[in-house]
């Protein structure tokens, strides 16, 4: 008798267990529930100026806390859009990755406005071997003649180089836009990001002369002030031509010498007075 109220006592004791275990769950799915969000996200990397499909989007759950304040709940919304960014499988799609409406796919969903995108044919040194990549920064630097009359002094040397664009934004390098690579690539054509005035002085630089490009810091802001580089100053010879034109006032004058008078030989006798005696020169 006594098992069998014990045996009673375990079951019932099982049941309520259970009970509070699915109890607790639902309580807490629907705790969850609540504090959750659902989301378009990317089923599949995308680059930088690829167009969104169908394929391409899907749903996920997300922490409402956690969800970006531009991002998507509706896929009807991002038919045809274009990324300006590279976007990662299962990362949420947001305004702010994406390129404005009706913006064609491709370099040109990469500009920025006002700006435009002009191609230089490089090689592995004047492409910096390779490591002037999607979203470094350049500075562009021109080897050119200066015209006869620019000259300032007689003889001056005629070549120059100078940096004629600083921190340019590498757009893509030969027909790649990717900047998730970090491994130097050497290609023939580097495409900058330039103002229509810059775009005006660059097509002019390589008219003129040759280009080079500057691999510059990323967060260097500086842009310093330069003249340029002659043979002269190459040389250091201007220094050397303005100390030959100095006037000879300017110099100090030396010191006359101080001549010493050679001392005179004198005769000289000595004189007895009685007890004294004296000494005469003459």
């Amino acid at each position: 008798m006594k098992n069998k109220r014990a045996l009673a006592m375990m079951a019932v004791a099982v049941l309520l267990g259970t009970v509070a275990v699915v109890l607790a769950s639902f309580w807490l799915l629907r705790q969850s529930a609540g504090n959750m969000g659902r989301i378009v996200v990317a089923t599949a990397d995308a680059n930088r100026g690829q167009r969104l499909t169908p394929e391409m989007l899907g749903f996920a759950e997300w922490p409402k806390k956690d969800i970006p304040a531009d991002a998507f709940t509706d896929p009807a919304r991002l038919h045809d859009r274009v990324l300006k960014g590279n976007l990662l499988k299962n990362e949420p799609i947001s305004e702010s990755k994406l390129a404005p409406a009706g913006t064609l796919g491709g370099l040109s969903a990469l500009i920025s406005e006002g700006k435009r995108a002009i191609t230089v044919r490089v090689n592995d040194v004047i492409g910096v071997a390779g490591f002037a990549l999607p979203g470094n920064y350049v500075d562009v630097i021109v080897h050119t003649e200066r015209e006869p009359g620019q000259n300032t002094m007689p003889g001056a040397a005629q070549h120059i180089s100078k940096i004629v664009l600083e921190r340019i934004l590498v757009l893509a390098v030969a027909q790649e836009v990717s900047r998730d690579e970090t491994k130097p690539k050497v290609v023939n054509a580097v495409t900058l990001e330039v103002s229509p005035e810059q775009a005006e002085h660059l097509d002019l630089a390589r008219g003129v002369g040759t280009l080079s490009l500057a691999l510059r810091n990323q967060v260097d802001p500086s842009l310093p002030s330069t003249i340029g580089a002659t043979k002269r100053t190459l040389l250091n010879e201007q220094q050397a031509a303005v100390a030959k034109v100095l006037p000879a006032v300017a110099r100090p004058a030396p010191k006359p010498a101080v001549v010493l008078a050679a001392p005179v030989k004198r005769q000289c006798v000595s004189v007895l007075n009685g007890l004294q005696s004296s000494q005469e020169c003459f």
